[in-house]
Formats: C-alpha cells, sequence, structure tokens
C-alpha cells in the first residue's frame, strides 16, 4: 500500500470521523503524526488524555511498546481500514499487543491517568544502568531549570547521558544531538532510548563541522566540561552565535577560569553557582554529595 501523507485535509477528516462517531471530547486532543521521524508516541501518550496517532501500516510492536511502558489500561478507539469510514472499535491496549497496524490511518489513545506535567529528575532507578554513573537526580533538576527546555528546542548535549534522555522527553517537538566519545556510553544510551522509546536523539562521537553537517542546528548546549570544552564551544558558536551555554563542572578551576573563554566567544551574561545536595543516611548522619559548578551563558549578540 502507498503510504499515506496526512495533510491538513487528512487530519481534519479523521478528527471529524471521531467526532462523528463517538463522545469523546476532542476540544484537548494531542496530534502526534509518527510517520515523520524523530516523534515519541510513548512519553505523549503518558502526558496526554487524548492522543490522536497517524501511523503506517507495518508496525508490529506499537502496541505491545505502549503495554510494556505500563499504558495497559489506556483504551483505543479504532477502524480497521486506511479512509476515516466504517465500523469504530475499542480495546484497551493491554488486549491489542499481539496485533500491529495493518493499514496507514488515524487512532485515538484514551489515558484517563495522564499527567501533563514536565518530568523534572527522573529517579536514577528509571534509566538502564550500563556504564554510566549518573548524576544525582536533585542536581540533574537543577540543570534542567537553567537549562529551560522547551519543546520545540534543539539541543546538543556533550557528555551528560541522563540529561540527554530528559531532554528529550522535555522538547518532543525538537531533537537532540547526543556527543558521547566513548563507546561503551553510547551503547548505553542507546538502551535508555530503546527503553524510553524515544526518537528524537541523534547520537555522533564528537563535535566538529563534518559530524554536525547534517544535525539541526542547535539553539542550545549543556556540556560536562573536558579538555575538549572551548574547541567544542567554538564549532557550536560558529554555527548558531546565539546558542545558550550550560556547563557542568566539578572542578573549582575550570569555574574560574571558563569566563573569559566564554567572554572571548561573544557571552557576557555569565552566572556561576555552585550546588550541594546532602542525603541523610541510615546512620543519621548526612552525606554530602559531589558539589558542582553550573556555568550558564547567554550571547550577547543581537537575539
Amino acid at each position: 500500500m502507498q503510504e499515506q501523507i496526512f495533510t491538513n485535509e487528512v487530519i481534519i477528516s479523521w478528527l471529524e470521523y471521531y467526532a462523528k462517531n463517538t463522545t469523546i471530547d476532542l476540544e484537548h486532543v494531542k496530534i502526534i503524526d509518527i510517520t515523520k521521524k524523530n516523534k515519541n508516541i510513548i512519553p505523549t501518550v503518558e502526558a496526554h488524555k487524548t492522543t490522536m496517532v497517524f501511523t503506517n501500516a507495518g508496525i508490529d510492536d506499537i502496541f505491545y511498546r505502549l503495554w510494556n511502558a505500563g499504558l495497559g489500561e489506556c483504551e483505543v478507539w479504532y477502524n480497521e481500514g486506511s479512509d476515516p469510514s466504517g465500523e469504530i472499535l475499542h480495546q484497551k491496549v493491554k488486549d491489542m499487543i499481539d496485533r500491529g497496524i495493518n493499514a496507514s490511518a488515524g487512532m485515538l489513545i484514551l489515558n484517563p491517568q495522564a499527567r501533563n506535567t514536565a518530568k523534572i529528575g527522573l529517579s536514577n532507578e528509571m534509566f538502564e544502568r550500563g556504564s554510566i554513573r549518573y548524576v544525582g537526580s536533585e542536581i540533574r533538576a537543577i540543570i534542567l531549570n537553567k537549562m529551560m527546555v522547551a519543546p520545540q528546542d534543539d539541543i546538543c548535549v556533550i557528555g551528560g547521558e541522563s540529561i540527554a534522555i530528559e531532554s528529550a522527553l522535555m522538547a518532543p517537538e525538537g531533537s537532540v544531538i547526543a556527543v558521547e566519545y566513548s563507546a561503551a556510553d553510547r551503547a548505553t544510551l542507546e538502551d535508555n532510548m530503546a527503553h524510553f522509546d524515544l526518537h528524537n536523539i541523534k547520537i555522533i562521537d564528537h563535535v566538529d563541522e563534518e559530524t554536525m553537517k547534517d544535525c539541526p542546528i542547535p539553539s542550545l548546549v549543556f556540556l560536562v566540561a573536558s579538555a575538549s570544552t572551548d574547541k567544542e564551544l567554538a564549532c557550536l558558536t560558529k554555527l548558531n552565535p546565539k546558542i545558550d551555554v550550560v556547563i557542568y563542572t566539578l572542578d573549582f578551576r575550570v569555574a574560574a577560569n571558563i569566563q573569559s573563554s566564554l567572554q572571548e566567544l561573544g557571552f557576557n551574561d555569565i552566572d556561576t553557582i555552585q550546588v550541594s545536595v546532602s542525603k541523610l543516611g541510615s546512620k543519621n548522619t548526612f552525606k554530602q554529595e559531589p558539589a558542582p559548578w553550573i556555568i550558564t551563558a547567554r550571547s550577547d549578540k543581537d537575539r
């Protein structure tokens, strides 16, 4: 079957079909076309009570993936054809895990337990372990607060695997370029992408004009400071002189000296904080975790 293109007219016809044949309130429906790349169906369904999903035929595991993500009680409304006509059927996701999509069409997924709130600072237990030692969730929440990720942002994340995952969740209409120098860390990040069913992350192994040429130009970069930081910032600011920067480091010398490097690249709005987190242990004593510096910078060029 020829791939169906979900134009505005086609989308409206499917909305009219469900509006006329169901009592479902479509006022706040979220529309997602997963025939386009980089679309994340699971986070979208988790965050919206009603999601209209447009999909191609031939996806064999879509309902299994939804069920595996804890969405088995969601209800799916659909028909058997590729046109918005005929009988509407409905079943729970948990009863559809052995079937796939046999026609390009639109379906509604109802999630009465949806919470349309941003998930910031996920527990480290939610991530695949692999080779990575993750920053504490409290510190990650502060980093993400400083990043101020918007839904359409294109973001570059260098050496921050859990930041890449959370950024991808927070920017469902944007993208994440994840830079990992270690093959083991790239493999762990791929495991996390599969675990969270994310399709808007692209992994590269270093930053230069060649590796970035086929990537969206980022409006924001998060870096774990390293020996390559100056080179990476020089490349990224050449691509986008208005890029916003967030840097993480445990090295006081880096925190103290990075301001001059940022100023040379055109950044004057620079802020540095140190974050300290202590947790109460089993013996009623507080254990202090590593206290990083977080540097944020915004270009003073016309925005």
